[in-house]
C-alpha cells in the first residue's frame, strides 16, 4: 500500500475518506426524488422485502409498503412540512438577552453613574430659558424668534 495515495493514521492503519463525488441522499421538498435511496446497505429482512416488492403489490401489507417507503425515503412530505419548535428557543434566547441587558443597565444606573447635574432641574431650565429670551439669543431662527416680547408668551 502506498502512503502517497492513502493517508495513514499514527497507528499505521489506513484512513478511508468519504467519496464526495458520489450522489448523496437528502430530503428536500423542492427535490422530491433523491439520487440514491435512504438506506444504502440493506439487511436480510429488507432484501427479502425488496424481492417481495417485485411481485404484485396487492399481496403486500400496509406495514410492508411503509417499510419499503422508509428504505427509499427518510421522511414523507407531511413530516418534512411539519412545524418545528425552534421559534420557542429563538424567542427564549432573545428574551434572556433582553432581560440580561436590562439588568445590566439598571445596575449601571445605580452603581456606576452619578446623580444628574443640577442643570437638568426644571427650575434651572426655566431660568436658563428666561435668560436666553432676555438676551434675545438668535432672534432670526432660534428661541427668541418664537417669543412674543409684547404679549410675554410664545408665538402661535
Amino acid at each position: 500500500m502506498d502512503s502517497k495515495i492513502y493517508p495513514v493514521c499514527f497507528s499505521g492503519s489506513v484512513v478511508k475518506s468519504e467519496d464526495y463525488a458520489l450522489p448523496s441522499y437528502m430530503d428536500r421538498r423542492d427535490y422530491p426524488l433523491p439520487d440514491v435511496a435512504h438506506v444504502r446497505h440493506l439487511s436480510a429482512s429488507q432484501k427479502a422485502l425488496k424481492e417481495k416488492e417485485k411481485a404484485s403489490w396487492s399481496s403486500l401489507s400496509m406495514d410492508e409498503k411503509v417499510e419499503l417507503y422508509r428504505i427509499q425515503f427518510k421522511e414523507s412530505f407531511a413530516e418534512m412540512n411539519r412545524g418545528s419548535n425552534e421559534w420557542k428557543t429563538v424567542l427564549g434566547a432573545a428574551m434572556f438577552f433582553i432581560g440580561f441587558t436590562a439588568i445590566l443597565i439598571i445596575l449601571e444606573k445605580h452603581y456606576v453613574y452619578g446623580p444628574l447635574p443640577h442643570t437638568f432641574d426644571k427650575e434651572w431650565v426655566a431660568m436658563q430659558t428666561k435668560r436666553m429670551l432676555d438676551l434675545k439669543v438668535n432672534p432670526v431662527d432660534g428661541l427668541a424668534s418664537k417669543w412674543d416680547y409684547e404679549k410675554k408668551e410664545w408665538k402661535k
